[in-house]
């Protein structure tokens, strides 16, 4: 649990593919969450694709509530299993991670920070998370942006299949140090 001032108090639990697909299909098919890659999905198509993630053993899904309330979506994978295989080398406690703020009418200041900070502090839970490691498209520049708010640092450009993406780590220290500054 995290409690950010002003924002909310944060908790997460295992999405179920089942339940929340409809949810889940509202956000990944908005305008504002084209880097999500999934704008023409259909809801049997995010159901099906969150069932190979509750089905894999090395890709989870949470979801993040505010005040109990389903406010935003959180992966993390393991990389030398996952979405970077081959693309760098994987060192023993690297976690990768994405997260998806859903667009809103009612934008409240300083929520999106909150959440990846929450994320993070989620991940660092685990003493087995030594690094998070993250690949946002090159052109997403909001999403470099809170990435460097708390601690990744950029390493290189990499293409992937999807997209051409930013290499970027965050040790726990960096994190801590972002966070605390």
């Amino acid at each position: 649990m995290t409690t950010a001032p002003q924002v909310g108090t944060f908790t997460f639990r295992p999405l179920d593919p089942l339940k929340d697909s409809e949810l889940l299909h509202t956000w990944v098919t908005h305008p504002k969450a084209a880097y999500w890659m999934m704008q023409d999905a259909r809801l049997e198509d995010v159901e099906r694709a969150y069932m190979e993630v509750a089905a894999d053993e090395h890709h989870h899904a949470l979801l993040g509530l505010r005040d109990g309330e389903p406010a935003f979506l959180m992966e993390y994978y393991d990389p030398a299993h996952r979405e970077l295989v081959g693309l760098y080398q994987p060192q023993p406690g690297d976690v990768g991670m994405h997260f998806l703020v859903p667009a809103t009418d009612r934008p409240v200041h300083g929520f999106t920070k909150a959440v990846i900070t929450a994320v993070m502090a989620r991940l660092f839970e685990d003493p087995r998370t030594a690094r998070v490691v993250v690949e946002p498209d090159i052109t997403n520049k909001a999403v470099h942006a809170l990435n460097e708010a708390v601690g990744f640092i950029p390493e290189r450009e990499i293409q992937k299949p999807e997209k051409k993406a930013l290499l970027s780590f965050c040790l726990r220290e960096h994190f801590e140090k972002a966070v605390h500054a």
